[in-house]
């Protein structure tokens, strides 16, 4: 029963991210071959400042929003007009800031390109707080076509301008386009109307998770991008837009599986913590199932990450096989990595999670200046023996919570283990009757090798005897066997 509640909420949250993912996919795939790498590699520049201002400017409120047992109207004012005030301070330091940035990097298009990128956060806390109330009224399908539609529209302004040439601009744009859609649509979903209030009082306890929550993102989010921001100064842009194309693609099925579970199961376990039986239910069934769908991409990436680069982005983007290849390494540390903050921000361990952070981003910084000398690929090494260290320290953060030992995660990730091993067999063998033959394509190669791999995990993981996820297992059979009778008929 709770394992079910857990899917139905995921499943909502899972369609948009993937839904949103795939057209990320297919419109980078177009920007791609209009854009140069060095355009997105000036945009990323400036993105790692704005991106870290812009948890700030959020205060981690929105997540106290969402946790909190009962809010009313005028919480929603009185976080609104505070994420409002900060983004007003924000903004004006990045106006007068700009010139800075581009002497320091030598660019000057970097001083009008930061400020107009910077006005995103005038319009920010309308997005969070109307998004934060569809997420606590668990409107995830409303939430996700909010998403979508926001995202087709800042995709299309920006290849419509990408395409006129107006280059590094074309992003810029498409993103203020996207979130004016996002705005509208969700304050119609919502019927929300903005209101300030300086009623600060009533924000203590909002403020004070929201705070820590804040203080976590900023962290964590330096921490993800402290391979851009260095890579940046010490290898160039083109360096950056490598990278970041292995990076996004490496966390392209972390976004569209565990980030889906991940809101669902912090709410869970927010409404849940004074019971921890349920609590580590649902935390182990999550990393599980998880595991078991997710897992087949990475173990895929491995064999057919240069192919997909080269036939997808074309051959100015190959170099970025290599991190995306490394990067994949990670996975099973950034599944338990991730669902193990969603126990630590439900049980209020942030203070805990926070060191883990800073510990995570001084060996981070540490172990990327130092392999850098290798490029790109000694960057992406660095980042998961990074990865290995920071999930060692947050899952035990989460362990302690539940009051659960790691046999417990191990024997949640066994399944997915028993079902990737003939995958990673049938893609070498695949692997190797393709060599004889020249195929027109890189992409032909990769189709190929998806089919196999896909026929043969799909038929071990419905037919093979795993006691751990027999449930599931059932459940498809039936969904299989309901969907060929509605055929026939």
């Amino acid at each position: 029963m709770q394992g079910d509640v857990l899917r139905r909420g995921a499943a909502w949250i899972f369609t948009g991210k993937a839904s949103d993912q795939i057209l990320t996919f297919l419109f980078g795939i177009i920007l791609a071959r209009l854009l140069a790498p060095e355009v997105f590699g000036m945009l990323l520049t400036l993105q790692v400042f704005t991106g870290l201002a812009g948890l700030a400017a959020g205060g981690g409120m929105g997540q106290a929003l969402v946790r909190a047992r009962k809010v009313t109207q005028q919480d929603y004012d009185v976080v609104f007009t505070l994420q409002l005030l900060i983004g007003i301070a924000i903004y004006t330091a990045f106006f007068v800031a700009a010139p800075l940035f581009a002497r320091w990097y030598e660019q000057p298009l970097y001083t009008d390109l930061l400020r107009l990128l910077a006005l995103n956060f005038l319009y920010r806390p309308f997005v969070n707080v109307s998004g934060s109330i569809l997420f606590r009224q668990m409107r995830f399908k409303a939430r996700a076509g909010a998403n979508i539609v926001a995202l087709v529209v800042s995709s299309s302004v920006s290849i419509g301008l990408a395409w006129n040439g107006y280059g590094v601009w074309s992003l810029v744009w498409g993103g203020i386009a996207g979130a004016a859609t996002q705005i509208a649509i969700q304050i119609r979903l919502t019927r929300w109307r903005p209101g300030l209030s300086t009623d600060f009082s009533r924000g203590g306890d909002l403020a004070r998770y929201g705070a820590l929550v804040s203080l976590n993102n900023v962290v964590n989010y330096v921490y993800t991008r402290v391979c851009i921001l260095q890579l940046s100064h010490g290898l160039g842009p083109a360096s950056v837009g490598l990278y970041n194309k292995g990076e996004s693609l490496a966390n392209m099925p972390h976004a569209f599986i565990t980030n889906s579970v991940y809101g669902v199961l912090f709410r869970a376990l927010a409404a849940e913590r004074d019971n921890l039986d349920r609590c580590r239910y649902l935390y182990f069934r999550s990393i599980a199932l998880v595991a078991v769908y997710a897992t087949p991409f990475y173990v895929g990436l491995l064999w057919l990450a240069e192919p997909l680069v080269r036939g997808v982005y074309g051959q100015r983007w190959a170099e970025a096989a290599a991190p995306l290849i490394i990067l994949a390494l990670s996975w099973p540390f950034m599944l338990v990595g991730n669902l193990s903050g969603a126990v630590s921000s439900a049980f209020d361990r942030l203070k805990l999670e926070l060191w883990t952070q800073l510990a995570s981003l001084a060996v981070a910084v540490a172990a990327v200046a130092f392999a850098m000398r290798w490029g790109i690929a000694g960057a992406a090494w660095a980042i998961v023996a990074t990865t290995i260290f920071r999930t060692a320290l947050i899952h035990r953060i989460a362990l302690l919570a539940l009051r659960a030992h790691w046999h417990a995660t191990l024997r949640a990730l066994l399944p997915a283990v028993w079902l990737n091993v003939p995958l990673a067999l049938t893609l070498t063998a695949t692997d190797a009757v393709l060599a004889q033959f020249a195929l027109p394509h890189d992409l032909l190669h990769v189709g190929t090798m998806a089919l196999a791999g896909g026929v043969v995990y799909a038929l071990v993981a419905l037919f093979v005897p795993i006691a751990a996820i027999a449930s599931e297992q059932e459940r498809w059979r039936r969904l299989i066997q309901s969907a060929l009778k509605r055929l026939r008929f």
